[in-house]
């Protein structure tokens, strides 16, 4: 009886197809990665649908609508193993701002007939609705990451991904840190690394793509930030970017938010 490959599924919610890409992107390790599975449902990719139960799916982006969350429910039933990729599967994304405000008052603003609109109050992660497996970070993930995650589901290991933050890989890369020597704020000592320290290489702070480290102090970080001059305004925004709905960059915004109200 011939050996069955495991069945992968990449599933698409609320985002912008970045991490899909990521997958697409692996030019040197696609071929391997088609070889070792049957890529059963790819709409990215493919226009074909296997349908069944997966070994693998991967899901990227955040649930927004009331459509969306039944829909999870489904592929969770139908999946061994879930593993959410990128920030808006791990932390609502860019769209979770909206979980800040009232969302009625961005569709008013969008639409021409609001009321036409379906969506949910919050942008949310994959987590809060089903189980997951393993959380894959970033804004987009790392492909290298991605291949390492895909190769430790398919040897039953767990994947192989730093806990550390972006000043580590900085202080591999050799890099002069740029909050000390120019004064820019960053956000490298709380976010988990995964970029290789892009932006601080190119003098530039870090955005926080890759989303908490493990054990982030915030509080002590924005600290830094003020006597580089940031306002409570400004606090508020560095931490509500692609990652603002994950917990301790949500609190630390809200912390400096409640500030402004009493200022």
């Amino acid at each position: 009886m011939a050996h069955r490959k495991p069945r992968l599924a990449v599933w698409k919610f609320a985002s912008c197809d970045g991490c899909q890409l990521s997958l697409l992107d692996c030019e040197d390790e696609l071929l391997a990665i088609a070889g070792a599975l049957e890529i059963s449902y790819f709409p990215e990719a493919t226009r074909g649908e296997a349908r069944g139960v997966y070994d693998l799916s991967l899901v990227e982006g955040s649930v927004t609508t009331p459509h969306d969350a039944e829909r999870i429910q489904d592929i969770r039933r139908r999946s061994k193993k879930l593993v959410t990729i990128g920030a808006c599967a791990t932390a609502g994304g860019i769209q979770a701002l909206r979980n800040f405000a009232d969302v009625r008052d961005y569709a008013a603003i969008v639409y021409a007939h609001p009321e036409y609109i379906q969506t949910l109050a919050t942008s949310t992660a994959i987590s809060q609705h089903v189980p997951v497996d393993f959380e894959l970070r970033g804004c987009p993930i790392n492909k290298g990451q991605l291949v390492d995650v895909i190769s430790a589901f398919l040897t039953g290991r767990r994947p192989n991904t730093p806990a550390e933050s972006v000043c580590v890989q900085c202080k591999l890369k050799g890099n002069v840190c740029v909050m000390v020597a120019r004064a820019i704020p960053c956000l490298g000592p709380v976010t988990h690394a995964g970029c290789g320290a892009l932006c601080p290489s190119y003098d530039r702070g870090c955005y926080g793509c890759f989303g908490p480290k493990e054990t982030p102090n915030a509080p002590s970080l924005s600290g830094w930030f003020k006597r580089l001059g940031v306002d409570e305004k400004g606090l508020q925004r560095i931490y509500r970017t692609f990652n603002a709905d994950a917990e301790p960059f949500r609190q630390e915004s809200e912390r400096h938010d409640a500030q402004d109200h009493q200022g």
